[in-house]
């Protein structure tokens, strides 16, 4: 049970870092476009 509580948790921090520097990166994409055209 412990492990499986470790497990979840290790893959949704994993989840949520992955999710906050896509979101970064999507918006550093977008302005950079913006800039360029």
């Amino acid at each position: 049970m412990y492990l499986d509580e470790v497990v979840i948790a290790g893959v949704g921090v994993v989840l949520l870092t992955l999710a906050f520097f896509g979101g970064v990166y999507y918006m550093i994409r977008k302005d950079e476009e913006k800039h360029h055209h």
